[in-house]
């Protein structure tokens, strides 16, 4: 048995993401810092994220929208017009950010598929945004494939490897969430690698089964393919 397919997260897996979103944060505590602590304004406006993903989805206009909801919320009938105008503007800059690869991502995908692996992009969030980010990190052409869905599912990949012929335990994911990117993965039969962000949502935070067979924690992407190849020795893949 072989990994033919290598399914790769985008988010704080192959760039820098969350770090974005926790800056905005602070800037909205700011903001708002006549009406609550900071504290307790960050957690109003997670609750409000949580609230509002059935809604709106994953990515920035959905927080965005989530921070005018909360700064209404929180002031009540004194907020200023010029804060909604700045909490716009703060999406308007996160939309607008540099897509920052992280350290050897494109030299290890590059040596991901001279080596003979199917690469595929799988991605959650709005469509839009996930496709301006996808063409600005320069990576786009590294991969065989690009999936943005609204969910990650066992489904999900189960369909999107599936596709590619890679039945049970002839895939793995790769990615920073245990909640999208592993335990999904890992039950739907195939392989789950996981690589943790410095800082993770907490939607996307949960335990991970160390033991489980097909499941791998590594510290950044470059040690995928040594990876593959201690699974490939130990007779892991077989």
């Amino acid at each position: 048995m072989a990994l033919r397919i290598l399914g790769f997260d985008a988010d704080d897996t192959l760039w820098h993401n969350e770090t974005i979103f926790q800056l905005s944060h602070q800037r909205f505590a700011e903001l708002l810092g006549a009406h609550a602590e900071p504290e307790r304004l960050i957690e109003r406006l997670e609750a409000t994220e949580r609230r509002n993903l059935k809604l709106y989805g994953y990515g920035i206009k959905g927080f965005t929208l989530s921070m005018v909801e909360t700064a209404l919320e929180v002031a009540d009938a004194a907020l200023p017009s010029a804060v909604i105008g700045d909490l716009l503007a703060i999406g308007r800059e996160m939309l607008a950010h540099p897509v920052e690869p992280l350290p050897g991502v494109a030299a290890t995908l590059e040596g991901l598929r001279r080596a003979g692996h199917r690469l595929v992009l799988i991605t959650k969030g709005d469509l839009f945004d996930q496709e301006q980010k996808i063409a600005r990190s320069g990576l786009a052409d590294l991969f065989d494939a690009v999936e943005i869905v609204s969910e990650k599912t066992a489904s999900t990949y189960g369909r999107i490897f599936g596709r590619f012929g890679a039945g049970e335990g002839e895939a793995a994911m790769v990615g920073n969430s245990a909640v999208s990117d592993i335990l999904p993965a890992l039950q739907a039969g195939y392989w789950g690698f996981h690589i943790p962000y410095a800082v993770t949502w907490t939607h996307e935070q949960a335990e991970v089964p160390d033991d489980a067979p097909r499941f791998r924690r590594l510290a950044q992407v470059v040690e995928v393919p040594p990876l593959l190849a201690e699974l490939a020795r130990s007779g892991a893949l077989r």
